[in-house]
C-alpha cells in the first residue's frame, strides 16, 4: 500500500472552513506543490468531494468510511446543514459554495439545480494530487489540475436527469412545472456528459451502475459495492423473533412504500415502518391500524427491529440498499422487488425472497408464502460479513494504489514503490 501522509489545517483553518467558504489558497501551499517532487508520494494530498450534506443516507455513509480512510483530507460540497447530519460531521474540514447563502437552500435543494454545475467547477482543487468525489449528481464535475488523479465513486449518474419518468413517479408537480423542468434538464445532462469526462476512474456501487455508466458516459467502472457496518449488528439468541415485517427507508414516493402499505393493509399483517420523509402524512393516512409508523430511531432500537422481525421488506427498485445487508447482519431475510442492487445482495432461498413484479398482487403472493423458519440466521450474517467495512476499505486501498501507480507511470514515466 502506498503510504499516504496528509498536513492537517490548522486550528485557525479549521475554525474558518468548517461549513464555509473555501479560502484563498495560501502561498505556502502552491509552494509545496510547485516543490514537490512527482517522484515522491510521501506528501501526498487528498481531497474528498461530496453533492450536497443536507441529508443523511447510504452515499453519506459511504463519505464517512473515506473520510475514516483519509482523515485528514478535507471535504468539498455545495451545501452543509450542521442540523441535519451527525454531530461528528462538525469535526470535519468542511468547505461549501457560495449556494450556502441562498435562501432554503437546504431543505429546498433541487430548486437551485442549474447552480450547482457552477458551485462545483469554482471549487479549486489545485493543490491535491488525489481528489476522491462520492458522487450520484454534481460532485464528480470539479476541475482538477493534469497532474491530480480523480476518482469518482459513483452511487449512479443522475437519476433524475436520465430517468425522469420513472423518478418523478408519485410527485405531485404542476405541468407547467414539468415544461420548466425538462428545459432545465436538457442543459444538465449536456453538462453531465461533458463533466463525465474529467473523471480519471469511476467506482461504481453496483453491476446495474456500472451499466449506467457505461450507456450514459461510454466509461466502465469498477464495482465496489458500498460498506455495510455488520459489527453494529448481532441476530438475537438462537434466531428469535417476533411476527411483524419491517421497512427501513426515507419516506419518498419513489421507495414504492405505498405499494407495501397496501399490500399490508390487504393482509392485516403487522408491519413496522422506521423512517421520515416528505410522503409520510399521505402514507400515515393511508395505512390501517396494523402498520406502525415508528418514525426517526436511535441506533441501539433500530438494531432491535432488526433483529427482531420477521423479515425486511424492501420494495422498491435500489441501485444497491444498504438496509437489506444491515437486516441479514442481524440474521434476518429479506423480501425485496428482484431487480437492481437487491440481485447483487440478496440469495433466494438462503438469505431472502424476490417478488418479479412490482404489483400488490405479486408481493402478497411472496409474503404469504414466505415462512422465517426456512432460513438459516448465521447462513444470513456470513453473507452480509462479505460487504462489510473492512473488505470495502480494503477494495478502495488496492483500487487506489493501483490507480495511483498506472497514472503516475502514464504522466511521468515511472512506478511508485508500493509495500
Amino acid at each position: 500500500m502506498v503510504h499516504i501522509e496528509q498536513q492537517r489545517p490548522t486550528k485557525k483553518e479549521h475554525s474558518r472552513t468548517n461549513g464555509k467558504a473555501q479560502p484563498e489558497r495560501p502561498a505556502a501551499m502552491n509552494r509545496r506543490k510547485l516543490e514537490r517532487s512527482p517522484r515522491d508520494p510521501a506528501n501526498m494530498q487528498v481531497a474528498l468531494v461530496h453533492d450536497y450534506l443536507n441529508q443523511y443516507g447510504g452515499a453519506e455513509r459511504v463519505l464517512e468510511v473515506l473520510h475514516d480512510m483519509y482523515p485528514a483530507a478535507p471535504v468539498y460540497t455545495s451545501i452543509y446543514a450542521k442540523n441535519l447530519m451527525p454531530a461528528h460531521f462538525r469535526q470535519w474540514n468542511v468547505y461549501t459554495s457560495f449556494m450556502r447563502k441562498l435562501p432554503n437552500a437546504a431543505k429546498w435543494h433541487q430548486l437551485y439545480m442549474p447552480l450547482y454545475p457552477t458551485a462545483f467547477e469554482r471549487f479549486d482543487l489545485s493543490p491535491y494530487d488525489l481528489i476522491l468525489s462520492s458522487s450520484s449528481a454534481f460532485a464528480k464535475g470539479v476541475i482538477t489540475e493534469p497532474e491530480s488523479l480523480h476518482i469518482c465513486y459513483c452511487h449512479s449518474p443522475m437519476r433524475f436527469a436520465w430517468n425522469y419518468n420513472n423518478y418523478m413517479t408519485g410527485e405531485r408537480v404542476p405541468r407547467k412545472a414539468h415544461i420548466v423542468l425538462w428545459l432545465i434538464l436538457n442543459y444538465v445532462r449536456l453538462w453531465d456528459e461533458v463533466s463525465a469526462g474529467r473523471v480519471d476512474s469511476y467506482i461504481a456501487n453496483s453491476r446495474v451502475v456500472a451499466r449506467r455508466i457505461r450507456k450514459r458516459y461510454g466509461r466502465s467502472a469498477t464495482v465496489i459495492n458500498p460498506p455495510v457496518d455488520t459489527r453494529q449488528y448481532r441476530p438475537e439468541p438462537n434466531g428469535t423473533h417476533e411476527d411483524y415485517f419491517l421497512i427501513v427507508s426515507r419516506l419518498i414516493p419513489y421507495k414504492r412504500l405505498d405499494l407495501a402499505i397496501d399490500v399490508f393493509n390487504a393482509l392485516g399483517k403487522p408491519l413496522k415502518i422506521v423512517g421520515s420523509g416528505r410522503q409520510e402524512a399521505e402514507l400515515r393516512a393511508r395505512a390501517k391500524s396494523n402498520i406502525e409508523f415508528v418514525g426517526a430511531v436511535p441506533d441501539a432500537q433500530l438494531k432491535k427491529l432488526y433483529s427482531h422481525c420477521n423479515a425486511l421488506i424492501f420494495p422498491g427498485y435500489e441501485d444497491f440498499g444498504i438496509a437489506p445487508l444491515e437486516a441479514q447482519a442481524s440474521g434476518r431475510p429479506v423480501i425485496a422487488y428482484g431487480v437492481g442492487g437487491a440481485l447483487e445482495t440478496i440469495i433466494p432461498k438462503i438469505t431472502g425472497e424476490f417478488f418479479m413484479e412490482q404489483s400488490a398482487e405479486c408481493l402478497a403472493d411472496t409474503v404469504n408464502c414466505f415462512d422465517s423458519r426456512d432460513y438459516d440466521t448465521e447462513a444470513i450474517r456470513r453473507h452480509a460479513e462479505k460487504f462489510d467495512v473492512e473488505a470495502f476499505k480494503t477494495r478502495i486501498n488496492d483500487f487506489v494504489d493501483y490507480r495511483l501507480e498506472k497514472h503516475r507511470t502514464q504522466m511521468y514515466g515511472y512506478q511508485l514503490s508500493v509495500d
